[in-house]
């Protein structure tokens, strides 16, 4: 039996650990979306627009 609750623990271990990297992953895949939305956002034309020749 002691083999049995050695198992178990060292699987419980490991799905922890995959679990917090695929919430890790989730978490710097939203965060990088984010960030190119913001930068593809078309910029508006500054207000004072100066002349040139």
């Amino acid at each position: 039996m002691t083999k049995k609750t050695d198992w178990t623990g060292k699987a419980a271990m490991a799905g922890a650990a995959i679990g917090s990297a695929a919430l890790a992953a989730a978490l710097l895949y939203t965060s990088r979306r984010k960030e190119r939305a913001e930068k593809a956002e078309p910029k508006t034309p500054p207000v004072d627009v100066p002349e040139t020749d």
